[in-house]
């Protein structure tokens, strides 16, 4: 069983109000396709999810910039750490370790166990 993060939803409409920077891959977490719903009010992406918190496993973990294993390498995490699990696609977990981040890929082998979070 996960637990969901405690954030809450966006209040009125959730839209652009002018331009943003684009963040740094592995920066904050935000795709095209999804972000972390604390950015609701600032960044517009398709669908905004409400993170699952899991922790890293036993081992201590590198985020990857995207779901390669040759991918650039990001923050490192130590082994227990919190994080907000946001999407999962075959093997590969999209995490952060919050609205701030930093997010990246991470094998899910690299999670504890759900049940442990």
């Amino acid at each position: 069983m996960t637990v969901p993060a405690s954030y809450s939803l966006p209040q009125g409409t959730v839209g652009l109000k002018g331009p943003v920077d684009k963040p740094a891959p592995g920066t904050l977490p935000l795709r095209g396709d999804l972000a972390h719903i604390a950015l609701a009010q600032t960044y517009l992406a398709a669908h905004y999810v409400i993170p699952q918190l899991r922790n890293i496993g036993d081992a201590p973990a590198t985020l990857k910039i995207a779901m390669r294993d040759d991918a650039a390498d990001g923050a490192s995490l130590e082994a227990g750490q919190l994080v907000e699990l946001l999407d999962c696609a075959g093997d590969w977990a999209w995490i952060a370790c919050g609205p701030e981040g930093p997010s990246g890929y991470v094998r899910l082998d690299a999670l504890a166990p759900a049940s442990d979070a």
